[in-house]
């Protein structure tokens, strides 16, 4: 919904509302913590352990402006840690900074092709 609001000089306002679903978690796949986020991986933890048990791992970063990744296990199933992790944190680097709380979705594909005899 866009809503325009005029004024009599021609100045203009443009709002844009956009309504969806509370998510529980409020996390979907990824979430990336800051090291000066108002949130820190501890409490992450106790918030993901209660509302979705088992669902996530925590990630601990030793570099740069990330202390955390909150990661849906069952990503980690289809990728290995060591191929997703490294593309998580090479983009989230480029868009989050110390204080950020970032959250993405990521969706896998995996393309198979094999070859039978005949």
């Amino acid at each position: 919904m866009s809503i325009v609001c005029e004024e009599e000089q021609g100045r203009k306002a443009e709002i844009s509302l956009r309504f969806s679903e509370f998510e529980i978690p409020p996390i979907q796949d990824v979430l990336l913590v800051g090291r000066r986020a108002p949130v820190g991986p501890n409490a992450v933890r106790r918030m993901v352990d209660v509302m979705s048990p088992e669902q996530y791992d925590i990630i601990c970063v030793e570099d740069g402006p990330i202390e955390a990744v909150v990661i849906r296990k069952s990503l980690l199933n289809i990728l290995p840690r060591d191929k997703l992790l490294p593309l998580i944190l090479d983009e989230g680097k480029r868009i989050a900074d110390e204080s950020s709380i970032i959250k993405a979705q990521v969706e896998i594909s995996i393309l198979i092709k094999r070859t039978v005899e005949l």
